[in-house]
């Protein structure tokens, strides 16, 4: 009877602890009703009855959904993508980052050709692989 005792202590010590973490990484302006500080107090000072007030609480808003008139096309350069509000702070983070930067549109930055897509579309990769490939295999059989 302890262990189980001990078992749904450490259960509902978890699932606080989510709803806890949860409502600190939730950015301020999806908080619904109450402030972030007061979620944060309510969740901390009631223990799980907080808990469960948060995750009630909780659900996203929701952004009407897109008309079907509205929907991408070919030709479209995911200018409906940014039209549409969707842009998050994760999705700014991604565009700073260097690997996002470098990628610009598929087109090198310089010259502004196709990159290749990985090293197997790249023909000086795959010439360099196959003289390498070739070394070896005569020196494997010299030796």
């Amino acid at each position: 009877m302890l262990l189980s005792g001990a078992l749904f202590a450490l259960f509902m010590m978890g699932f606080w602890l989510y709803c806890l973490t949860d409502a600190l990484l939730t950015p301020a302006d999806e908080f619904r009703g109450m402030p972030k500080p007061a979620w944060i107090a309510v969740i901390i000072l009631t223990f799980i009855g907080g808990a469960v007030a948060w995750l009630i609480v909780r659900e996203p808003i929701r952004l009407p959904a897109a008309s079907p008139a509205s929907a991408s096309h070919p030709d479209d350069s995911g200018d409906h993508y940014f039209r549409s509000g969707r842009w998050t702070a994760a999705d700014d983070a991604v565009a700073r980052h260097p690997a996002g930067r470098a990628r610009i549109s598929g087109t090198s930055a310089i010259s502004g050709t196709s990159a290749p897509r990985g090293p197997d579309d790249d023909p000086e990769f795959l010439r360099a692989l196959d003289r390498a490939i070739r070394g070896n295999s005569q020196a494997g059989g010299e030796v």
